[in-house]
């Protein structure tokens, strides 16, 4: 015990921030009197060092290198700064900096100016908070050699993060990844946090600049009439005055705002996680949609990254039932839409590709087959489809698509919700819906259906043991179908570099993939099912079938995760 306290005090006599000296003394206090609770939080504060991951830096507020706090983010803002000298030591060195609403966001904005002003790089920051998608575009608008965006994305109102862009605009991959971590670790041996060079000359980055993201993404929008009617939710994030601006701007009528989730808020007081694919995250958005009788529901997360899509399916002549569309069907319509547009613009598909994470649909290589389109899978993470040369379109099921990738190398959550609009406007004006176009894909393609088990832990040990049993015993059987075929994804391949995943794939085009989350405590298995439709005719019964092999191969992945 009081080895970790002492380590606890050491920290404490380097943190600047009088929030986090706080909690750290009230903590130590109570941990002095064998508290348990204090002795698991320091344990845990302590026990290691946050890394980067699928999106940087991520984790809860707090004291300690376990957590966010001033210390551990200007020792990564130093270690960012020494890597971009260390790299391009002849260069005009330039970093912008965005930031969204949560919890010490703007604090830890400015604290990395302090830092890379501190190191002679130019440093300029948004005076408010803005969408992740918008910092992506100002790196490749502004020319800068870095972009960090301070944010937890949808994580629980508790967390932040740190995610770092370099001058492409894409994240960071390896080995930039392991360098600047290297850079990091660096920093931390030498010393105390007030002995990094700090400065006080930075700039603002200019309102021209959100001005040039919307003229660019509202140009996306083929102008045309509409009547379209759209109930629209941020999440209480930060994507709200922007999307419905960019909305308006692009020719539709301005989206109906959930109002309880419209402005801001770090504490996300109507939802239990701020990420719309989590169960009732929507429901206050679906509640205004039937009041209003609106044609469908865009939800952004909290930093407008992502995009969720709700329609409703009619079921007689006054009545309909609304769903939120898998992010497997967004992405299927996307790539379609996108392909139809450039084929009316005289686009060439030689050298253009459609790309995907590893667990997503395979939906999109048989679209960009039949379109002439090269395809490219990666692993999970956007970090892997932003940098993908010739990349026209690129998406992971998680709500994260790429519709822009020559402006915004990362998943853009406003930009794909303007394309979904104009997608149902057009299918409006011909009298049809979004669900017919998801039948014209199942008789196309056949149904592709997809869904998710996933668990949540509380005890990190039980995500190895969890992938090492399988590893060590997988099942040659899932949901009563062989499996022909097990890949373990740690194995490198000439496609994919290793990561934590496993592979199965089943007879009749099926699969099943199982990997720990790369932002959350999470082990997930990720389930598709294939089924071939004859005729349109035969549509209802073939989704019938992929429903029944789902949820066969869902019992089955619950089994595994007990």
């Amino acid at each position: 015990m009081m080895n970790i306290i002492s380590t606890a005090k050491n920290w404490l006599a380097d943190d600047p921030h009088e929030e986090t000296q706080h909690q750290l003394r009230v903590l130590i206090e109570q941990a002095g009197k064998a508290d348990p609770d204090a002795l698991q939080e320091l344990h845990d504060s302590f026990s290691g060092s946050l890394e980067f991951g699928t999106a940087g830096l991520r984790g809860k507020i707090g004291p300690g290198p376990n957590r966010m706090n001033v210390v551990v983010v200007a020792r990564a803002a130093a270690g960012l700064a020494e890597y971009l000298i260390k790299e391009f030591p002849t260069s005009d060195l330039s970093v912008v900096i965005g930031f969204d609403a949560r919890h010490n966001s703007e604090l830890f904005a400015t604290v990395s100016a302090q830092i890379f002003s501190g190191y002679a790089i130019t440093a300029k920051i948004f005076d408010h908070p803005v969408p992740t998608p918008v910092l992506a575009f100002a790196i490749r608008h502004l020319h800068a050699s870095a972009g960090v965006m301070v944010t937890a994305s949808h994580n629980p109102p508790q967390d932040n993060g740190y995610k770092v862009y370099l001058a492409s605009g894409s994240q960071i991959i390896p080995p930039a990844d392991t360098e600047i971590s290297a850079c990091i670790e660096q920093v931390t041996q030498r010393g105390k946090v007030a002995e990094l060079p700090h400065g006080s000359d930075w700039g603002q980055i200019p309102e021209s600049v959100i001005t040039a993201y919307q003229d660019r993404t509202a140009s996306l929008v083929t102008p045309r009439n509409t009547d379209l009617t759209v109930v629209y939710t941020a999440m209480h994030g930060v994507g709200g005055e922007i999307f419905t601006t960019t909305a308006t701007q692009a020719g539709f009528a301005p989206p109906i705002p959930v109002t309880e989730q419209f402005h801001p808020d770090p504490t996300f007081p109507t939802v239990a996680f701020p990420n719309p694919e989590e169960p009732g995250a929507i429901d206050l958005a679906i509640a205004t949609a039937q009041a209003n009788n609106a044609d469908m529901v865009i939800a952004n997360d909290p930093d407008a990254d992502r995009c969720a899509v709700a329609i409703p399916i009619k079921i007689n002549e006054t009545k309909s039932e609304w769903r939120m569309l898998h992010g497997d069907e967004v992405g299927s319509l996307l790539a379609m839409h996108i392909a139809q547009k450039r084929a009316a613009q005289g686009l060439p598909t030689t050298g253009a590709v459609f790309a995907q994470s590893i667990v997503s649909s395979t939906q999109l290589k048989a679209i960009a087959q039949a379109r002439g389109y090269e395809y490219q899978v990666t692993l999970t993470g956007f970090k892997w489809i932003g940098p993908i040369p010739g990349l026209v379109f690129g998406y992971e099921e998680a709500l994260g698509y790429c519709v822009d990738p020559d402006y915004v190398k990362d998943k853009d959550g406003i930009s794909a919700g303007l394309l979904m609009m104009e997608m149902a406007r057009d299918l409006k004006a011909q009298g049809r819906t979004i669900q017919n176009a998801l039948d014209d894909l199942a008789i196309e393609f056949g149904v592709y259906l997809t869904d998710q088990v996933s668990i949540r832990v509380s005890d990190l040990s039980v995500i190895p043991s969890i992938m090492q049993a399988l590893r060590t015993n997988p099942p040659t059987n899932i949901a009563g179908q062989r499996v022909p075929e097990f890949i373990d994804l740690q194995q490198p391949s000439k496609n994919l570099p290793p990561t934590d995943g496993l592979l199965f794939h089943l007879e009749g085009g099926g699969r099943v993939i199982v990997r720990p989350s790369g932002t959350e405590p999470k082990v997930k298995v990720y389930l598709q099912s294939v089924v071939p439709v004859a005729s349109p005719t035969d549509l209802d019964s073939a989704r019938a079938t992929a429903r029944t092999q789902i949820n066969a191969m869902a019992a089955d992945a619950r089994e595994w995760l007990r």
